[in-house]
């Protein structure tokens, strides 16, 4: 951060709950806020995912605007720059404030807020969701936003973050987090895989797939992976797990012990193991409950399945099963998550039944 700020801005505690908009279409306003040395992909990442989610009917599910502290031509990282119209009067009327990187996130500084700054993060509403992409959680951290939270960053800007805001949880090793109604992504790309996740928890696993289809980006990246995997793309002279990544998505109704994946790839155990971990950032056993838990997400918002189908079908063999990983995953139980994307009348009349 500039070594001139001077102030702390506000802070806004969190809400647990999701941020739906059943009213009238493109009601979930989304506003990015951005600073000179922006990164245009950031910016582009935010509206090309917002701006491609739509109800089953085709209409927008937000609204997505852009704003700065003062309207106008806004640097960029690059030979080209941005002419943001809004100011920061707009804030006060998002649902969803979203925060990405600006290249004075690097300069060295004391971690506080320039006075417009602050005035500007002041206008924002309790209650409202924040996020930051990249570097873009210093100023949600000098905000006075993450203390006590867990939040991530890039993480070759871990080190400056931990000695200007020593009070924040940081987690170096995940793609994002969330805490309440504050959310953080780690570098650029891991951006995708926020903005994914929010419209996921806003509207549901088919609206996020579909969102990430239109734009040809990988539907889903668990915030707990690494961000940071030593071999991401293995060497064509190297054995992969991809074989028995996608065997198991296929079969994830029936037991998957790891000595069978590890057969299909033609290793012992433990080599599979060890290449599984270099590839994807976890475990065998993680990334298989989490597969799991998806197709569980999926069939709960668009199956009439009963629960304990649900849980035999995505590999957990019981209700009590199920309704442990996923409130894990999700903080609800699987009545509770269909109500949420399916409407109260048919959850009540499957636990009724």
């Amino acid at each position: 951060m500039a070594a001139s700020r001077r102030s702390h801005g506000p802070r806004h505690p969190g809400r647990p709950g999701r941020h739906r908009h059943p009213g009238r279409p493109g009601s979930h306003r989304v506003v990015v806020l951005v600073r000179p040395g922006l990164l245009q992909m950031e910016l582009g990442i935010v509206h090309q995912l917002f701006g491609k989610a739509a109800s089953a009917s085709g209409e927008p599910l937000y609204t997505v605007l852009t704003c700065t502290l003062s309207p106008g031509a806004i640097r960029t990282d690059a030979d080209v720059t941005v002419n943001v119209a809004h100011g920061p009067e707009v804030l006060a009327e998002a649902d969803t404030v979203i925060v990405p990187t600006s290249d004075e996130d690097y300069t060295p500084g004391d971690g506080r807020l320039d006075a417009p700054l602050a005035a500007a993060l002041g206008l924002i509403r309790p209650g409202t969701r924040i996020a930051s992409i990249c570097t873009g959680s210093f100023v949600l951290a000098a905000a006075g936003l993450l203390k006590g939270r867990r939040a991530t960053t890039h993480w070759q800007s871990c080190d400056q973050f931990r000695a200007l805001h020593p009070d924040v949880l940081l987690d170096p090793d995940v793609l994002y987090t969330e805490d309440g109604d504050v959310l953080t992504s780690a570098g650029v790309a891991s951006g995708i895989d926020l903005c994914l996740h929010m419209i996921r928890s806003d509207h549901g696993v088919a609206v996020a797939n579909a969102v990430a289809r239109t734009t040809v980006v990988p539907p889903h990246r668990d915030g707990g992976q690494a961000q940071y995997i030593r071999r991401p793309v293995p060497e064509p002279t190297v054995s992969s797990t991809r074989r028995a990544r996608a065997w198991a998505v296929d079969n994830l109704d029936r037991p998957l012990p790891l000595r069978e994946l590890a057969a299909l790839e033609s290793m012992s155990v433990r080599t599979f193991t060890r290449r599984f971990r270099e590839e994807m950032g976890l475990s065998p056993a993680q990334w298989l409950i989490r597969q799991r838990v998806e197709r569980a997400r999926q069939l709960l918002e668009e199956s009439d399945l009963p629960v304990d189908r649900v849980a035999a079908n995505s590999g957990f063999g019981t209700a009590v099963s199920l309704r442990h990983h996923l409130q894990e995953a999700t903080g609800v139980t699987p009545t509770a998550y269909r109500r949420t994307f399916r409407g109260p009348g048919e959850a009540d009349r499957e636990a009724a039944g």
